[in-house]
């Protein structure tokens, strides 16, 4: 059953449009990922799936509710949405516990269970001034969740965060599904935070839902380099060498090569092509390949190749992607 149906949505500002026929449906405890460049709109339709922003067309339903926005009610939201900003809007100078029992909706037995859950409980007495960044984030998220929320929207929640506190918060919003059955939407720029989280993605450019699919075909099949650069890094092989790595396609388009979907080797078959460099990453190297009108990129093992040799490039089994003319 879907929990979340979101049916043309549109938004214009001062005559320009920001969202165009946005149409998606989410089950139940499926998680959910947006992602798109700064500007395309992502948080902005998080925003009007919270009731913070009216559209200026479509509709969105929680669990067949019709969604109504600010100018519709008096205080905007919904009971059953919970909504988790870049920035976590703690009470100043408020001791932990205090922010946390106004808000608290539970027992006392399932509060405490939810702050251990957010790895919070050690932080009871300590004030809201005194909270790093994913301190402040993480007490901000347990508060939305004392309200007993059936769907949260997560807007770029690691943004600010250190790697540290980003890896504790990436926990926490995994084990949300499982122990409190709930079911999250999460907008993210970032790879890392959607591809290994989401059970589906959302593609957003100018607007528009530009794809959607699981993350493996979103990240092997991108339907343009937009969003093949969202998701990590690649390299285009076009004419003769294109055709020379997929002989039995179509000639036109062109061929898109994630780095590890390269093989390097010191002899035939493949490619003839020169190292013109190699970076150092802890588990692999980049090794950047010039070959006749083309330069590849390619992900090895460490310490097995060096500027100016001569190397030969083909795909692994299933390697590529080729882009339509």
């Amino acid at each position: 059953m879907e929990l979340l149906t979101v049916s043309g949505i549109g938004l214009e500002e001062h005559g320009n449009p920001v969202l165009q026929n946005i149409s998606f449906r989410q089950p139940a405890h499926r998680k959910l990922a947006l992602a798109g460049e700064s500007g395309t709109g992502k948080s902005t339709l998080l925003q009007i799936i919270a009731g913070l922003i009216q559209p200026s067309a479509g509709e969105v339903r929680i669990g067949g509710d019709r969604l109504r926005g600010p100018a519709e009610v008096l205080v905007p939201g919904h009971p059953g949405v919970a909504y988790l900003s870049q920035k976590s809007d703690l009470p100043h100078s408020l001791r932990v516990e205090q922010v946390l029992r106004y808000a608290n909706k539970r027992p006392p037995a399932e509060a405490q269970a939810l702050y251990a859950l957010c790895r919070i409980d050690h932080l009871a007495q300590r004030r809201t001034d005194q909270l790093s960044g994913g301190e402040q984030q993480r007490v901000a998220l347990a508060r939305l969740l004392l309200g007993a929320p059936r769907l949260l929207l997560l807007d770029e929640p690691f943004s600010n965060l250190d790697r540290g506190h980003k890896r504790i918060l990436q926990t926490v919003i995994d084990e949300l599904g499982t122990r409190l059955g709930i079911t999250c939407l999460l907008v993210s720029h970032d790879a890392a935070d959607t591809l290994p989280w989401a059970d589906e993605i959302l593609v957003l450019h100018q607007g528009r839902i530009v794809q959607q699919g699981a993350p493996a075909q979103i990240y092997r099949q991108p339907i343009d380099e937009y969003t093949a650069a969202l998701f990590g890094d690649y390299s285009l092989v076009r004419g003769a060498a294109r055709r020379r790595l997929l002989p039995r396609q179509p000639a036109a388009g062109a061929l898109l090569v994630r780095p590890e979907e390269f093989r390097l080797s010191t002899t035939k078959p493949g490619l003839q092509g020169t190292v013109s460099s190699v970076r150092y990453f802890g588990n692999h190297d980049e090794v950047e390949v010039a070959l006749p009108n083309n330069g590849v990129r390619v992900r090895q093992p460490i310490g097995q190749w060096v500027v100016g040799q001569t190397v030969f490039v083909s795909l692994v089994p299933n390697g590529g992607w080729l882009l339509q003319a």
